[in-house]
């Protein structure tokens, strides 16, 4: 009777060589997972930050939130320190994604709207400053790092010299 697996014979030197590469692959294996494990640990220590540092910030709005539930009639003084309160926290968000490479777009009004970083929400009828210009930010755009991570809305000018000339024909 014949044996149904058949069998290969190769050179003692390409046994070495095959053993040799098992062996880096091997090595390259384990080293990948430990990398692999290091990355997964640096990632879970940084979300951990990020998600204590944004419990900051929600610190301070449930702080804010439980003077003005707990308070309904505020002093002049407490009101006019309202918007400073606001501010800071709205500062502490804006630096945690500062932090993070999330930086605002710097747009103006009065220029003309880059594409590229903004998009067109609404228009508005100006007679007084040139088709296209923006005339209002409706909310603002971020980078993170070079990519846009969401572009800023913007109402732009829109003259009515093109309904004017139809109406007069």
């Amino acid at each position: 009777m014949s044996d149904p697996s058949p069998k290969y014979l190769i050179s003692l030197e390409l046994r070495n060589l095959l053993v040799q590469k098992l062996s880096t692959l091997e090595k390259d294996n384990v080293s990948l997972q430990k990398s692999l494990k290091e990355q997964q640990n640096q990632t879970t220590a940084q979300t951990e930050d990020l998600f204590l540092e944004l419990l900051e910030v929600a610190d301070a709005l449930e702080a804010l939130l439980y003077y003005l539930e707990n308070n309904p009639h505020q002093s002049p003084e407490f009101t006019a320190s309202l918007p400073n309160s606001i501010s800071a926290v709205n500062r502490k968000f804006l630096g945690i994604l500062r932090k993070r490479q999330v930086l605002p777009i710097e747009l103006q009004a009065g220029t003309e709207p880059d594409f590229n970083l903004c998009r067109v929400i609404d228009q508005e009828e100006r007679t007084d400053i040139p088709d296209q210009t923006i005339t209002k930010i409706v909310r603002r755009g971020f980078y993170w790092g070079e990519k846009v991570l969401r572009p800023a809305e913007v109402i732009t000018a829109k003259s009515n010299h093109g309904h004017e000339e139809k109406d007069n024909e």
